[in-house]
């Protein structure tokens, strides 16, 4: 079969420019969402008097015979497919003869490209959602089982305040649930649907792009045919998302590094979430957590080269566009098997929580108690400041935490100081003295932790994504196809 574009050339490509130009070798995953757009380009063309009932019957159900043998590995692409708009098209015309190439009419790769790369991407966001929600939860039900636990809070990587470990987990589903906000705002301005606006200026034949994008679930057709043959923002902000959770999981696993460390000691890794050394047999190295850290410059690294790519393009399709899938593609994927490992992983964190609690006073943590007691009695935090900074002086000094230090001592510092600031030099003291609304304090912390769990359960179950019932990349019965095949793990030396 000839290529979609050969009738006024001569003779075919050279072998260079077909190597380079051929897209089949990663656009293939999108077969399952051109063959829906497929199936509503068919009714489309029926309604418009274009095709007979019988024809657009033939079509439909060919196309889905064909999405079958997609699914199952029966057809693929074959050299001279240069993408998978001809590779389908092949299959449809060596199914259906002239027929099959009656679907080509009212239509250009250009927008069946745009509305099959959206298609995808909405539909993959649906996975990403869930994925994020489960990794909140694990978040959440470790924080709950340790709402209680000092440890150090750090600023700088240095002692500041102790809070509890409940506060520090709920920090970073913080986090998440931003991401999953950005997913579901994402997902209503990538619900527009281009097909229908042909190569660039629309279509002369009588279609109804309202309806075909009802039918794939968009929520309105493109206003604007040449911006829906070039839009590529969908992409760019997926892409950017992808890296912002990316750099969430960076944050969170540079955590979990240290936590586990032999200086730090303060969470123990789950043999099924860590690995060994091929010489040291003492090793647990933390492997989720370096992974997690390392794909984050991966996934920034996407969001730059489609930025790139994009920048200096002038509207309406160019070539480059080529370039848009495999970055949104690559990110996808990473974070498919980055966040269900780093799930398992905090979902079996065991915390020695003696280590932290013995270490949440320590580095002169609870100078700032000294502060605001000096200020709860009328002295301006100013001069609070100093007063309780002389106190760290003097501790330094005479080798002494500030619980230990004398009556004497105390007044010697200031004469607003006597011993009953001892009261509020304990972590216990510290912590109940936070119940401002996100604070560290027991009864904040636990009221943050239900806040947690009700956003993460607007996000669970039935994704409020869009969801057609049965959407692109499914069977007839709702099953999920896949024309890459299974996922396998990635190989590491």
């Amino acid at each position: 079969m000839a290529a979609l574009w050969g009738g006024r050339f001569s003779g075919g490509p050279a072998e260079a420019l077909q190597a380079l130009n051929d897209s089949i070798g990663f656009d293939w995953r999108l077969a399952p969402y051109d063959i829906a757009a497929s199936q509503a380009h068919a009714r489309v063309l029926r309604r418009a008097g274009l095709l007979t009932e019988e024809e657009c019957d033939t079509l439909v159900e060919a196309l889905a015979v064909l999405g079958a043998e997609v699914a199952s590995g029966d057809f693929a692409p074959r050299p001279g497919d240069e993408d998978v708009h001809t590779a389908l098209e092949r299959g449809l015309v060596e199914k259906l003869g002239d027929l099959g190439g009656k679907l080509r009419a009212g239509r250009s790769r250009n927008d069946q490209i745009a509305t099959d790369l959206r298609l995808y991407a909405r539909d993959a966001a649906k996975g990403l959602t869930a994925d994020l929600v489960a990794l909140v939860e694990a978040l959440s039900a470790q924080a709950e089982g340790h709402l209680y636990d000092p440890a150090p809070g750090m600023t700088h990587l240095q002692h500041a305040q102790p809070i509890t470990i409940g506060h520090q987990l709920l920090a970073h589903a913080q986090g998440f649930l931003r991401d999953l906000d950005r997913l579901r705002d994402w997902d209503k301005r990538a619900a527009v649907c281009p097909l229908g606006s042909g190569a660039l200026s629309g279509s002369s034949l009588p279609l109804d792009p309202a309806a075909v994008a009802a039918e794939l679930g968009f929520d309105s057709p493109a206003p604007n045919s040449v911006d829906a043959v070039a839009d590529r923002d969908f992409a760019a902000e997926l892409a950017f998302i992808g890296a912002q959770i990316g750099v969430h999981l960076s944050r969170l696993g540079e955590e979990v590094i240290l936590w586990s460390s032999q200086e730090f000691g303060w969470v123990t890794l789950d043999d099924a979430f860590s690995t060994g050394s091929s010489i040291m047999p003492q090793k647990k190295n933390p492997d989720v957590a370096e992974l997690a850290r390392g794909k984050a410059g991966r996934l920034v690294g996407n969001l730059t080269s489609l930025l790139v790519t994009l920048k200096g393009l002038p509207f309406a399709y160019n070539k480059d566009l080529q370039e848009d899938k495999e970055p949104v593609f690559d990110t996808l994927d990473n974070l498919a098997l980055l966040l269900p490992a780093t799930t398992g992983m905090v979902a079996t964190l065991r915390f020695n929580t003696e280590r932290p609690a013995a270490s949440a006073p320590t580095g002169f943590s609870l100078a700032t108690e000294i502060a605001d007691w000096l200020v709860r009695k009328g002295v301006p935090f100013r001069d609070a400041h100093e007063v309780a900074g002389s106190c760290v002086a003097l501790c330094e000094k005479e080798s002494l935490d500030l619980h230990e230090l004398s009556d004497e001592q105390l007044e010697g510092v200031s004469g607003h100081l006597d011993g009953s600031v001892r009261e509020v030099l304990t972590v216990e003291g510290a912590l109940a003295g936070r119940t401002t609304p996100g604070s560290t304090g027991p009864e904040a912390v636990k009221a943050q932790l239900a806040q947690v769990k009700d956003r993460a359960a607007e996000f669970g179950g039935k994704s409020d994504l869009h969801r057609a019932p049965t959407g692109p990349g499914e069977d007839a019965a709702g099953r999920r196809i896949s024309p890459t095949g299974p996922r396998t793990s990635q190989k590491r030396s």
